[in-house]
């Protein structure tokens, strides 16, 4: 199981330091899609949005593949909470039949949705974040029943 968690991790590290890479360079149009249209204040805001995300995105892809074993449950939860964070632009483009990534009829946007949810799972479990997340929760109840 050590080594499946390993690949796992590795694998989505590749995964996000090469997402947040195409932010910035060859995909950057299709992720401007991605930016939830009640966000879009200006296209220089909304390409600010896309930068900003994709140098996040290398940080944590990154951080996946080299982070010592002390933080990993740590990044993973970052991961989670980025993933948590990015879902309203796969509803958007779901809500408002926006094409993008080849995505580009609405069972195709549908079923991304149901794919955001393994994508925490993912990286919960490849890096102990549960484990993480258990205990955080542990620790406010206990700070709040004091």
């Amino acid at each position: 199981m050590k080594y499946v968690k390993l690949l796992a991790r590795l694998v989505l590290g590749m995964f996000m330091t090469y997402a947040g890479t195409a932010h910035l360079t060859i995909a950057r149009q299709e992720f401007v899609a991605q930016v939830p249209t009640w966000i879009q204040f200006s296209p220089a805001f909304t390409d600010f949005v896309v930068l900003a995300s994709g140098v996040v995105e290398i940080a944590l892809g990154l951080s996946m593949l080299f982070m010592v074993k002390r933080f990993r449950p740590l990044v993973g939860t970052l991961l989670a909470l980025f993933y948590i964070l990015i879902f309203p632009g796969n509803i958007n483009q779901y809500v408002n039949h926006i094409d993008a990534f080849n995505l580009n009829t609405d069972n195709a946007r549908l079923i991304r949705l149901f794919f955001q949810p393994v994508l925490i799972a993912w990286a919960l479990w490849s890096t102990n974040g549960w484990k993480y997340c258990k205990q955080l929760i542990q620790k406010q109840h206990n700070e709040n029943r004091e």
